[in-house]
């Protein structure tokens, strides 16, 4: 008889907990990426924010100041799938929005696969060119293939790579219709999303929507560059082209991207079937127009105001249909910031002009005095030269000695801080920077050059209406955000690597991290 009770509670002493850790898994999981989200405004901001949203964040949750990525030219495609992979470029195979295809000598969205068909767009997308698993790939993985795995956002790439390989589907905002668009590499399309097009699609009300200031301007004094405290109206006539396009740089396409993360919640139940789901939102918080912000400073800081309260509803409804108790919440920003120009002559600030269509012109003439005649120069790309390949072997030529010479020939231009070739990265082992330019090197899609720039220059593509890029060494503070059960409050104000979301968030689910993933759990985050 003793015996028997001895075993009983031994039996209960094994098993309650394991009944108590299963009751507080979590259930859900939610991923926020933000494109170009900075510390710095939402510090500046906070003022006109509401307790639900960012403040609720920061004060329950685990906040990242300056979250770092270890390589140059980030971008929404790259950052986001750094966050979601664990890892580099280098790895993951994302180093860019679109990449230089050699064989149509064009340049090309990364995501491209003419092999998929677009469900309510002609784009043909797939996440192929992802070469680790994502944290939603492990999620559908630890469920067995049961867990449903959702994104949403206004961009494309941003919206599959969230989603990843394995997940039930990935939706975006048509640049031509408006519509909720997919592709047929996923085959989830669920009938509610579907009756978004129906019936609330952006292509049969855009044009009566108006973007106007939430407050007056006088309270939007955050960004010092403002210059006049003039209101704004900004409209999407039925004319406009471009209004799909140009509406998805607002804040109100954060809303359109938060009718549909809550109807996943409402009407998919997610986190509400016994197995771990996943929903990823993507949200912008850059310029207007992808202009500057001495241009839409007013703007932005409306921006965030009503993104604000776009992520206060989002958390609201995951708490009422899930609660935040049984769900891991993260938000992290993209970690670059598109809405910068070089400072007026006035402060004398060392500046200039580098013209990537002169300079492979250049280029191409100096290497043609050397080997002869030929287009040696196939195209630039994100920085990137691009060698022809095809000649150089054709005429059994030494491509590493053509790109030395390249190399030593550009290094002369104004503008040009330093130039790494293809074998110099692969091979070489030396100094932060050059780490981290390999970092964000990808051996299959990048060039043969890669151009480091001097700070403060701008760089100006003829071939797209003399557009302006903006070189900034130092990177935008960029703030990260994990809302957990069971974790407590605290501040990081150290840089923490990109690298280190994915295992950090696996670890709170209690999964497996990515495969490409090496970065430990942040060791600040109490249990």
């Amino acid at each position: 008889m003793k015996n028997k009770v001895l075993a009983t509670l031994l039996f209960s002493l094994l098993v309650v907990p394991l009944v108590q850790s299963a009751d507080h898994a979590p259930r859900l999981v939610v991923g926020i990426t933000v494109d170009q989200l900075r510390t710095d405004y939402l510090v500046a901001l906070q003022n006109l924010f509401g307790e639900k949203g960012f403040k609720r964040l920061m004060a329950q949750g685990v906040v990242c100041e300056n979250l770092v990525y270890d390589y140059p030219n980030v971008d929404k495609a790259s950052a986001t799938a750094t966050l979601y992979t664990g890892t580099m470029p280098f790895f993951h195979g994302i180093p860019s929005e679109r990449f230089f295809n050699t064989a149509f000598q064009r340049e090309e969205l990364i995501l491209n696969d003419p092999s998929e068909i677009g469900n309510y767009t002609q784009e043909t997308f797939s996440p192929e060119r992802i070469r680790t698993s994502t944290i939603s790939d492990e999620v559908k993985i630890v469920s067995g293939g049961l867990g449903r795995v959702y994104a949403v956002a206004p961009d494309a790439q941003q919206s599959i790579i969230s989603a990843g390989h394995a997940g039930n589907c990935a939706f975006w905002i048509n640049d031509r219709n408006g519509k909720w668009a997919t592709t047929t590499y996923y085959r989830d399309v669920p009938a509610y999303v579907e009756q978004f097009n129906y019936v609330r699609s952006l292509s049969v009300r855009v044009d009566t929507l108006a973007w106007t200031p939430v407050y007056t301007p006088d309270l939007y004094t955050a960004i010092p560059y403002l210059t006049n405290d003039f209101s704004f109206k900004h409209t999407f006539s039925h004319d406009n082209r471009d209004r799909f396009t140009q509406f998805k740089t607002t804040a109100l396409v954060n809303q359109e991207v938060t009718d549909v993360a809550v109807e996943f919640l409402d009407k998919g139940l997610l986190g509400r079937r016994g197995v771990l789901d996943m929903l990823n939102v993507g949200y912008t918080a850059g310029v207007y127009l992808d202009k500057t912000v001495q241009e839409y400073g007013l703007e932005l800081q409306d921006t965030y105001v009503r993104l604000d309260r776009d992520i206060a509803r989002l958390l609201d409804a995951i708490d009422k249909q899930v609660g935040l108790d049984h769900t891991v919440v993260f938000l992290a920003s993209t970690g670059y910031f598109k809405g910068e120009a070089k400072e007026s002559p006035i402060y004398n600030i060392p500046s200039g002009e580098f013209y990537p269509r002169r300079a492979v012109a250049l280029l191409n003439v100096y290497l043609m005095a050397i080997y002869g005649q030929g287009d040696w120069v196939t195209g630039y790309q994100n920085r990137q030269i691009f060698l022809n390949r095809k000649l150089i072997k054709e005429r059994d030529l030494d491509a590493d000695e053509m790109r030395n010479k390249a190399a030593s020939f550009l290094i002369q231009m104004a503008g040009v801080q330093d130039v790494y070739t293809s074998q110099r990265l692969l091979l070489s082992h030396g100094t932060d920077r050059l780490a981290a330019m390999r970092n964000g090197y990808c051996p299959k899609l990048s060039g043969d050059l890669v151009l480091d720039l001097c700070p403060g220059w701008e760089v100006v593509y003829e071939d797209n209406n003399d557009s302006r890029e903006y070189v900034r060494v130092n990177a935008i503070p960029a703030p990260c955000f994990i809302l957990a059960p069971d974790v407590k409050p605290v501040h990081i104000t150290t840089p923490v690597r990109a690298t280190a979301i994915a295992p950090t968030v696996s670890r709170l689910l209690r999964i497996r991290s990515p495969n490409g993933s090496s970065e430990s759990p942040l060791s600040e985050i109490q249990y």
